[in-house]
């Protein structure tokens, strides 16, 4: 581990926020502007727009021959900010590194579209991929933060209406428990170079719009039965407000019978995996993570 990588980043990330509160526009161009910064394998994918769902998408091929299988990724951003270009750095990372070709849907953005529009668009996603022949057993459902939540609510949703469920959940830092209730919300306060307790209840209340926040699409880690869940990865840094989000959910995903795998990385923050080519530690874990996409779409039917 680098200590001096990890204190640099979270100096930046500690820069003052900027005074008086911002327009959802303000929010979705700061994030564009912090998501430009990352690095992209430019050299070993391709991109194409594309539709998937009723959506758009953007594809993203590996340089040379693809492997037999599909990753559908969705972006984070706090269910009101981001897109499949600013989750570029991350999708890019593990089309390269596991030879495997990703859907990233564009779904629809509270607060214009508050919950369940964001799941309704990535159920939607994977229906018309199965629609369209692909094999459930080679398609891993993947995202960071919102869209680590998002792949997980996906799963769960494409389980009750009775879809074959895929082969796996990869989850980065997944947003699981609107209700906040993890002790990490209190514990890692501070410590966190990124959040507060605070800075969620205004992005938590565009996506809820008056909903129980204990609905299971909106915290599966606490209110979600996950019998029958396909293998899961996680990864989480250990400074995140987040970090019970993953822990809670790994352990009630255990407690019903799912083959999940937790993976903690000390002293770095929220989606540290972007910080690849300038963070170690965000090096190695896309490198389990492309592993884990290996081996989940190796079988297939």
């Amino acid at each position: 581990m680098s200590r001096e990588q990890r204190a640099e980043i979270d100096r930046k990330l500690r820069r003052p926020a900027p005074e008086g509160e911002r327009t959802v526009e303000q929010i979705r161009a700061g994030f564009r502007e912090l998501m430009a910064g990352m690095l992209v394998p430019h050299e070993r994918i391709r991109t194409a727009p594309a539709v998937l769902g009723g959506r758009p998408a953007l594809r993203v091929d590996p340089v040379g021959e693809a492997r037999d299988g599909t990753i559908l990724y969705f972006h984070g951003g706090s269910w009101v900010f981001g897109s499949p270009e600013t989750a570029l750095s991350l999708t890019g990372h593990l089309v390269a590194g596991s030879g495997l070709p990703a859907y990233s849907p564009d779904y629809r953005l509270a607060p214009e579209h508050p919950f369940p529009a964001a799941v309704e668009d990535t159920l939607a996603a994977y229906r018309e991929l199965l629609e369209r022949g692909a094999d459930p057993a080679r398609t891993v459902l993947a995202g960071d933060s919102a869209g680590g939540g998002l792949a997980v609510t996906t799963v769960l949703a494409a389980r009750d209406a009775g879809l074959p469920l895929p082969a796996g959940i990869l989850a980065f830092s997944p947003g699981t428990d609107a209700t906040r209730s993890g002790a990490s919300m209190d514990t890692k306060e501070g410590v966190d170079p990124i959040f507060t307790r605070s800075s969620f209840e205004g992005t938590s209340a565009m996506y809820l719009a008056g909903a129980d926040p204990r609905h299971p699409l909106l915290s599966p880690a606490v209110h979600a039965d996950l019998t029958g869940l396909p293998p899961m990865l996680i990864q989480v840094g250990a400074n995140e407000l987040l970090l019970d989000d993953s822990t809670r959910l790994a352990a009630r995903a255990r407690d019903a019978g799912v083959d999940v795998t937790l993976d903690v990385t000390a002293d770095v923050p929220h989606v540290f995996q972007c910080f690849a080519g300038v963070l170690d530690e965000a090096d190695e874990a896309l490198e389990r993570a492309a592993l884990f996409l290996r081996q989940r779409t190796a079988g297939g039917r």
